[in-house]
């Protein structure tokens, strides 16, 4: 398979979990600021996810640029990430329409983790069929230790949100902020 019909497959799945979540922003029925208050967790939960969509886009971008071919193993691994991705809506909505309560705070961390571990699952398929490509192991080797704070950032959220919810989404929102800026450290290795 080529490359560009996986990623142009990917992008389409990515905007349309941006639709969805958006769409999951009721409009109010009255044009009182009281009532369009009312939503700001769901406007925070929203902004937050639609900032780790973009991240998940912008590194899955950089990272496809390394492929040569695509395998079986690459097509599987990119397919777990986009269902991984998939519910970021539901655990969005969930958790903005629950104002950031406890059981939704739990959901989102675990959506965010399996999103973190499918598209470590994907570096690992890609770095696998390019054995040879020292360049793209140093790459991957340099934002290794962001990837792992970012997991035990989501999995130290989980008990946390059953203490203060408010936390966990802090937490959610630092890592958001650490991986702002898609990962140069693949672009360089690949001029280099």
């Amino acid at each position: 398979m080529e490359k560009n019909r996986l990623e142009a497959f990917s992008d389409g799945v990515l905007a349309i979990i941006i639709t969805i979540m958006v769409l999951e922003i009721k409009v109010p029925h009255s044009t009182e600021w009281a009532e369009l208050l009312k939503l700001w967790p769901v406007f925070f939960s929203y902004v937050l996810s639609f900032i780790y969509v973009g991240i998940y886009w912008g590194n899955h971008h950089h990272l496809l640029h390394t492929v040569h071919r695509v395998n079986p193993g690459i097509i599987w691994a990119n397919m777990a990430l986009l269902f991984c991705l998939s519910l970021v809506p539901f655990a969005s909505a969930w958790m903005g329409e629950n104002h950031f309560e406890t059981n939704a705070v739990v959901v989102y961390a675990i959506v965010l983790e399996l999103n973190a571990l499918t598209f470590y699952f994907l570096q690992s398929c890609i770095l696998k069929s390019q054995q040879n490509d020292s360049k793209l192991r140093d790459a991957l080797e340099k934002s290794k230790m962001k990837g792992i704070i970012s997991q035990v950032a989501y999995i130290a959220a989980i008990p946390i949100a059953f203490w203060q919810p408010v936390i966990s989404f802090f937490l959610f929102f630092a890592v958001a902020i650490a991986w702002i800026v898609p990962e140069r450290n693949i672009e360089r290795a690949l001029k280099a």
